[in-house]
This record gives structure tokens, C-alpha cells and sequence, in this order.
């Protein structure tokens, strides 16, 4: 996003993402009125919703962009991370995510002459300590590591992945206005939408751009619009808040160093919008005739609920909420679940 008055990144063949000096800082009501603002720690990202619990089980009631994709895999895996709330190990990658975004988002408290690639790596253990206080159970990742040799591996990495950032955008030209924001807006037929963005810019002129930093590898070309739903979905969120459509969705690809930006328009929002209720229906149904069903891909191998899988010779535990409609008149309502696509 630069100073201009077209108010949007450029990125070269591998180069830094022009930005304007010294953007001023807003106050989250600048940014997105409206918005509920709460520590990090407190939404999804942080602490995920697939922590067991031992409160009763209830009805979904909003929907945010991992919970969407969860259903559009499979609706099955969407019943065991909301309504079962069954336990999910903690991943070295997922993990590693945590980690390098709670360093990124920190490294913007210092002043901007300061923010440099050492500065960044020196967070990297003050931030491990919170994580393994806020969430315990990271802990276990290295519990057969005694002395220590893929813990030290694994920050090198994670130290690889903040080195990397600054090859891609120069945070000494940035001023965000917001870094993890969490926001919240319901649409007129009721459904909350909710979610974490990264990081918030504003141009001088105005503009908004959402930033998102992905640790993995940037998709091919034939998958960025699945990659690019995320973006579009708190985009959508802005526009309901601020009634402002962001200027640009920028994903910013850690462990390719690629970025991948895309300026929508408001036809793209009203097309999230539609797909969203859509999913809601499908999930408002699956809720009350509890046919939850599982649809097989390859991404089953990394499921944590095999165990209690169909497709693997497990059995569902017993559905915890009354079912209040009969499964065939869901499906004559709302045909196959988990079908749709990203777009």
C-alpha cells in the first residue's frame, strides 16, 4: 500500500512490498467500527476451539473462517471440533504458526528504526515461554526431546520463517493500525461471522488492506482461490462494519517467500455472503437431524479422529444435542453436505 493515491502494494519479482512511511496507528474504531476487540490469547488462533471442555455441548452459533473450511472438508470434522469438542494434539507446525505470528505481531511494539531481523529473532524464546504458559499443552511437542536437540531445530526454523518476512515487506515503512484483531459482525439473517486478522494497514488516503501471514508454502495458481476464501471472508466482515470493501487481501507466504494480493470488489464480498448463508443452512441442518457425515480426502491421514471415524472403523461418540428433524426431509432441503466450494 503505498503513499500514493492509488493506496495498494506493489511487489516485485521477489522484492519488498512498497509501503508508506510512518502510517499513523489508528484506534480500532478507525479501523473497523463496531468491532469487538479482545486479547490474543482469547479467539480461535491462539486457543483453539478444539480444546477439550467440559461445558455442554451447544448448538453452533457463528461461524468464522476455519470452522467454514472445517465443513467444506468435512462436515464430520466440523461436528467433532464444535459440538464434540474433542481434544486435537498440538502440531510442531501449527505450533511454529502460533509461535512466528505472536513474534510478528510484537515486533511492531518497538519503534520502527528498531524493528529489525535480530530485534525479531530475540523474541522468539520470550514468545515459546508465554505459548507454553497460555497453552500447556504445547509442552508436550518435545516431551521425549531431553536434551533439548529438536526444540533447538525447530526455533532455528521458526527463526528462518521471521528471517524470511523481512525479504518480503520492510517493517520500518509500516505503521498498522491494527495487528490481531479480532472481529465479530451478524448479517441480516442472523449469522455471526467472526475471526482474527493478522495485521490491519491504513493508507493516508484511506484505504484499507487486510494482511494475513501464512508459515507454509504459497498454493499453485489452480488453488489460490481456496487460499484467497480466509481473506475474502474477513473482508466481508470489514465491508458489514465499515461498509467500506478493503482495497487489497494480501497473504504473505513464509515458507516460500511468496505474496500473493487481490484487490476485491464488491461483487466478490456478495458472492462470500451468499455462500456463507448457504454453509450455514447446510450446518443449521446437519445440527438439528445430527447426520454429520464424513467426506473422505486426502487430508484424512492428518486427522486427529480417526479413531471415531466411519470411514476408518470408528464409531461418532453419541450426539449430544436433541434432534429436532428428520434426516431425509434435511436432505430434500439441502442436498449433499460439505460440497461447496471456496469461492
Amino acid at each position: 500500500m503505498e503513499s500514493s493515491s492509488e493506496g495498494v502494494a506493489r511487489v516485485g519479482d521477489g522484492g519488498v512490498v512498497e509501503d508508506p512511511a510512518h502510517m499513523e496507528a489508528s484506534a480500532p474504531e478507525a479501523v473497523v467500527p463496531g468491532a469487538v476487540v479482545q486479547e490474543a490469547v482469547v479467539p480461535e488462533k491462539v486457543v483453539p476451539e478444539t480444546v477439550a471442555t467440559a461445558v455442554a455441548a451447544i448448538a453452533p452459533a457463528s461461524l468464522s473462517p476455519s470452522r467454514a473450511g472445517d465443513f467444506m472438508q468435512c462436515p464430520l470434522l466440523y461436528r467433532f471440533r464444535v459440538i464434540d469438542r474433542l481434544p486435537e494434539k498440538p502440531s510442531p507446525a501449527a505450533t511454529k504458526g502460533t509461535l512466528v505470528h505472536a513474534v510478528l505481531e510484537r515486533l511492531f511494539d518497538a519503534p520502527a528504526a528498531e524493528r529489525t531481523a535480530p530485534r525479531a529473532k530475540s523474541l522468539i524464546p520470550g514468545q515459546w515461554d508465554r505459548l507454553r504458559e497460555t497453552r500447556p499443552e504445547v509442552v508436550e511437542l518435545f516431551a521425549d526431546d531431553p536434551e533439548g536437540e529438536r526444540l533447538a531445530g525447530w526455533l532455528v526454523e521458526a527463526e528462518r520463517l521471521v528471517e524470511r518476512w523481512f525479504t518480503l515487506e520492510d517493517p520500518t515503512r509500516l505503521e498498522p493500525a491494527e495487528r490481531e484483531l479480532f472481529v465479530e459482525a451478524e448479517l441480516d439473517s442472523g449469522l455471526r461471522l467472526r475471526g482474527i486478522i493478522d495485521r490491519v494497514d491504513v493508507a493516508p488516503t484511506g484505504e484499507v488492506r487486510i494482511v494475513d501471514y501464512k508459515t507454509g508454502k504459497a498454493p499453485r495458481p489452480e488453488y489460490a482461490e481456496g487460499a484467497l476464501f480466509q481473506m475474502k471472508f474477513y473482508a466481508l466482515v470489514v465491508w458489514r462494519l465499515k461498509n467500506v470493501v478493503p482495497r487489497r487481501l494480501q497473504l504473505v507466504y513464509l515458507g516460500s517467500g511468496d505474496v500473493l494480493t487481490y484487490d476485491p470488489v464488491l461483487a466478490d464480498l456478495e458472492r462470500v455472503e451468499r455462500k456463507l448463508l448457504a454453509l450455514w443452512e447446510a450446518i443449521r441442518l446437519a445440527t438439528q437431524t445430527g447426520e454429520w457425515r464424513p467426506r473422505p480426502t486426502k487430508l484424512c491421514g492428518w486427522c486427529d479422529h480417526q479413531a471415531h471415524c466411519p470411514e476408518f472403523g470408528g464409531t461418532p461418540p453419541p450426539y449430544p444435542l436433541p434432534v429436532t428433524l428428520p434426516v431425509r426431509a434435511a436432505e430434500s432441503e439441502s442436498g449433499a453436505q460439505g460440497r461447496m466450494g471456496p469461492g
